[in-house]
């Protein structure tokens, strides 16, 4: 019998009621905590969490080669500060040991301490730092938040869905039984995503998924994906946090006070929407973790 996948959520920021730390991540935490393998028992175990004040290590991050977690997945929800040098360092040795990383952020500047990262931090492009190299990508692509500069690609609005396309030969991240064509149609919609893509000299790398601005018709990368490789062990670069936030599963859990844009409710009202989130998320799990994706996950 397998050990559980011991998995680390874990935000950029401080306990913060009115601003994006874990507790507005619990839906994912709760379905993650959920799954089962197919003996009925318990598929991961976790740890949810928010960082320490800025300006110094984080004690888990800074250490966390030092742990049993086989995952870490990072919502980098700061303004360039979420990560320390020490911390940086540490999640590095881990990936190096053989640890999985999902690594997220949004719009803009936002979480761009995740280019203090090695690797997986090289395929997130932000306003100020790391910026996409082909400034033809440097465009407002959403007008509704007039302060957003790019990159910002309009999915939809919060509590609505998107629906992605595969790239390429489909990766198993992007897997699910129950679709027509056997992959990933559907995950969250968002105002102003982020934009990630494979880093030019990093061969492990290369882009699994994308979307498709409602406001453009602009396309742009949804998901990295990196494979286990001499570098360390596999990573998952995604354009924006809000693919696993409460609010965007069900916009009834509500969203900090600096949200203004018109929410949707699609996803509500959408089962085969609710149920390509959940296989997104359940197969990253298994993908990270080096094991197989092919079964579907009663609903």
């Amino acid at each position: 019998m397998a050990a559980p996948i011991r998995i680390l959520l874990q935000t950029t920021i401080p306990p913060t009621e009115d601003d994006w730390s874990i507790a507005r991540f619990s839906m994912l935490r709760e379905y993650l905590s959920g799954l089962q393998d197919a003996n009925g028992t318990p598929l991961c175990a976790v740890t949810a969490r928010d960082r320490t004040p800025a300006g110094a290590p984080d004690p888990i991050l800074s250490t966390i080669d030092q742990t049993d977690f086989d995952q870490l997945w990072l919502f980098a929800v700061d303004t360039g500060d979420g990560l320390d040098a020490e911390d940086c360092a540490a999640i590095g040795r881990f990936r190096k040991r053989g640890g999985g990383l999902m690594i997220t952020r949004d719009h803009m500047d936002l979480g761009s301490s995740v280019c203090s990262l090695g690797g997986i931090g090289d395929a997130h492009h932000f306003h100020s730092k790391n910026a996409e190299r082909d400034e033809s990508r440097h465009v407002i692509d959403d007008r509704e938040t007039a302060a957003i500069l790019w990159p910002n690609y309009h999915s939809g609005a919060n509590g609505d869905f998107q629906e992605i396309e595969v790239v390429g030969t489909p990766h198993p991240v992007m897997h699910d039984s129950s679709a027509a064509d056997g992959h990933i149609r559907y995950l969250p919609s968002h105002p102003h995503e982020g934009a990630v893509d494979a880093p030019p000299q990093d061969p492990s790398a290369r882009v699994i998924a994308t979307g498709t601005s409602k406001v453009t018709g602009n396309h742009f990368n949804v998901a990295v994906a990196f494979e286990p490789s001499g570098d360390g062990g596999p990573g998952l670069a995604q354009s924006t946090f809000h693919h696993f936030a409460d609010y965007n599963w069900d916009i009834t859990a509500g969203c900090p006070s600096f949200v203004t844009e018109l929410p949707g409710s699609a996803m509500a009202h959408s089962p085969e929407a609710q149920a390509s989130v959940r296989q997104y998320v359940r197969n990253v799990a298994l993908w990270l973790a080096g094991r197989p994706v092919a079964e579907r996950q009663p609903a």
